[in-house]
């Protein structure tokens, strides 16, 4: 089968090699629809972080079709349509009933994430929860509705657990940091979740537009403290609650900064930081809260209801569509920024 391989900072690759089989008891192999490039993926390509040349993708959100099923298997079937998260949680746990399933308590780092989706099939191992069922089959549903099905795989639920960790709530004033596929699920979940106001902070045009459709009420070019001037300048004061969406330290400091004392900040941007301490907010009684999403959880509690609904259509993010041979054009042009995300045909 085909498969895309990270070779070196900017160039990745398509291999030949062997088809996953099952290895586990729990253990489901899956042939794999569309997939998709991540934001975090970006961070090896662009910079080469420390991922070993010639290494397996990072690729961590599909759409497939259920081909075999391991002994223990009880909630899929061979045939089935499923959506294919990036998280492994096990349904059982304090964790995962607490709706934290993308920290599993059963399911540790680094076991509770996927890796190697951008390919032909993959192997989903921890299957028997995580897996969310979609009715039907793939030619049920129109492109637009593949394209909104895909972000349940990431990134709407990551929208989604930022402004659930910030805690946002019917009436507040939120900023959200980043203008990627994330950043702009993360607005269509202030809205969902009864937002008030809701700036992003973008300098793109085309980004900021698809913002204001999905519900922000003002965008905010400007960073560091002129930004920070021009948010607070908008909504009068300081934000309830801060999206960080991005995960730098720069993006950090901007959520930090909107904010009103007492405010909260909900993150989900990978960090690429370490020099933050959390007690340097001390005198101003921030709240934080953030980090792996909980897509299983999300998606089965509501929010493939609202897409399947019509209520949110997050597919928007995919601005362009490649093959997956093309697997190289499809990073680059979303680390161009010629493309907010960018989705693979696989089958």
């Amino acid at each position: 089968m085909k498969t895309a391989i990270f070779e070196s900072a900017g160039q990745m690759i398509i291999e030949e090699v062997t088809k996953p089989s099952i290895q586990a008891a729990d253990d489901v192999i899956i042939k794999v629809v569309r997939a998709c490039v991540c934001g975090s993926d970006l961070w090896s390509y662009s910079h080469g972080d420390d991922k070993g040349s010639h290494s397996e993708n990072s690729g961590h959100e599909a759409l497939g079709i259920v081909e075999a099923v391991g002994a223990d298997i009880t909630t899929v079937l061979p045939g089935d349509f499923v959506i294919v998260p990036f998280t492994h949680g096990c349904g059982e746990c304090d964790a995962c009933r607490a709706g934290f399933d993308g920290t599993c308590d059963k399911h540790e780092a680094p076991t509770n994430w996927s890796s190697g989706f951008q390919s032909e099939y993959i192997r989903f191992h921890y299957a028997n929860w995580a897996l969310i069922k979609v009715p039907g089959q793939p030619s049920d549903y129109s492109e637009g509705m593949i394209k909104s099905l895909l972000t349940l795989a990431d990134v709407m639920p990551t929208g989604y657990h930022a402004a659930r960790c910030a805690n946002v709530q019917k009436g507040d004033k939120v900023v959200v940091i980043g203008d990627g596929a994330v950043g702009q699920c993360a607005v269509i979940a202030a809205k969902m979740r009864g937002a008030s106001q809701i700036i992003l902070m973008s300098r793109y045009e085309d980004r900021q537009r698809l913002a204001f459709e999905f519900g922000a009420t003002a965008v905010v070019a400007e960073r560091g403290q002129e930004g920070i001037a021009k948010v607070r300048d908008i909504l009068g004061g300081g934000a309830d609650a801060a999206l960080e969406c991005v995960g730098t330290e720069a993006a950090l400091e901007q959520a930090i900064g909107v904010l009103h004392n007492g405010g909260r900040v909900g993150y989900v941007g990978v960090p690429h930081y370490s020099g933050r301490p959390i007690g340097s907010t001390f005198a101003q009684n921030i709240s934080f809260g953030g980090g792996s999403a909980s897509v299983t959880t999300y998606d089965k509690e509501f929010l493939l209801k609202a897409v399947l609904d019509g209520d949110i259509n997050p597919g928007r993010v995919f601005t362009d569509t490649y093959q997956l041979e093309d697997i190289n054009q499809a990073y680059q042009d979303m680390a161009d920024r010629q493309t907010i995300k960018s989705m693979l045909v696989v089958s």
